[in-house]
């Protein structure tokens, strides 16, 4: 991490605390105490084992996507090294854009040439968006029609993250599957914006839209020729979403939280998930906090236990990231037998 990422990590904590000081100002501390004292530890330790059990699980999609029939594998450690290194840079840069280039690094120090590197980081995350859009379709089913009913405003939000992530893979899809007429449309869109900004910058961005769109085909091409790993991957993103969703069903039971639904929560957690993806803040700080306690108010109608609810929620599923993100920069990837680096890294796609 260099020192602009370490200010801006600085920075996010530094928010954090503020916004759990603003929302706890007003409550009465002995009850923080006595809700802590109260706590069942069990139910605690079952949502941080499901946030660890999410971690390992990204790790074996990267695993996944990466073998090749021959090749030797990569040691463990190497792997779950990827999904913390992704949450803290994910953590520090607005919409989540630094994620992608600190894995592609992680990779290379793996010994990875970087164009298969980044065709699997690709197909990692056409993955991860199609599983989530899956997991928002079915959740809208069972949950949406109650947050209509009681939250307006996170209804709309909600919408709005919907549309970005069928935007995205709309993109994606056309990309794919008609790949020319997406070309043609993205240089007369540039040839538009060149009459109306600084011809030199629209230049560098038309290069720039355009290599990704023909790294994005041919990577694709890949994609469909791989149907087993692509399938292998896809379940394996699954059970990491239905761990991660299923965290504050289990915080909920540790603050002794009575009726908890778990389909309900889950429905809930989704939802969350898609509005802190539509915040450019990083982390989706205040968006995230907001969320939760607006949606989850129906369960918890003690204003303590929703605020120590909602603290618990956000350092497992954020700042435990983070932490293990910092360990896991710090940690160097560990060398695969001598040789084996220099095969993987010369064997071609």
């Amino acid at each position: 991490m260099n020192r602009k990422h370490k200010i801006v990590l600085g920075l996010m904590i530094l928010l954090g605390v503020i916004i759990f000081w603003h929302e706890s100002k007003d409550i009465d501390y002995h009850q923080v105490i006595h809700g802590l004292n109260n706590l069942k530890w069990g139910w605690l330790i079952v949502a941080v084992g499901l946030m660890l059990l999410s971690i390992v699980l990204e790790a074996f999609v990267v695993g996944a996507l990466l073998h090749r029939q021959g090749e030797p594998r990569q040691p463990f450690i190497n792997l779950l090294r990827i999904p913390p290194i992704e949450a803290v840079f994910n953590a520090v840069t607005p919409f989540s854009s630094g994620g992608q280039p600190a894995q592609l690094v992680a990779l290379l120090q793996m010994g990875y040439e970087g164009g298969r590197a980044s065709s699997v980081l690709l197909m990692k995350f056409i993955i991860y968006q199609v599983v989530v859009l899956f997991n928002f379709i079915l959740t809208m089913i069972v949950g949406f029609r109650q947050v209509v009913g009681q939250f307006n405003g996170l209804a709309l939000l909600i919408t709005f993250g919907f549309v970005i992530h069928i935007f995205t893979i709309g993109m994606l899809l056309m990309v794919m599957f008609y790949y020319r007429f997406t070309k043609n449309m993205t240089i007369k869109l540039f040839a538009l914006l060149k009459r109306l900004f600084k011809r030199p910058k629209i230049d560098q961005w038309q290069i720039k839209a355009l290599q990704k769109i023909e790294t994005f085909h041919e990577e694709s091409l890949q994609l469909k020729r791989e149907k087993k790993k692509v399938l292998k991957a896809s379940l394996l993103t699954l059970a990491q979403l239905i761990a991660y969703y299923l965290i504050p069903y289990f915080v909920l039971l540790a603050l002794n939280v009575p009726r908890v639904n778990m389909l309900t929560v889950f429905s809930m957690h989704v939802m969350i998930v898609m509005i802190t993806s539509i915040f450019p803040i990083p982390g989706g700080a205040g968006g995230a906090e907001y969320s939760f306690k607006t949606l989850f108010s129906a369960f918890v109608p003690n204003t303590t236990a929703l605020i120590l609810g909602m603290f618990l929620w956000r350092f497992i599923t954020f700042y435990l990231g983070i932490i293990f993100g910092i360990v896991a920069v710090a940690i160097k990837a560990r060398p695969v037998r001598q040789g084996d680096s220099v095969a993987i890294s010369e064997q071609k796609d």
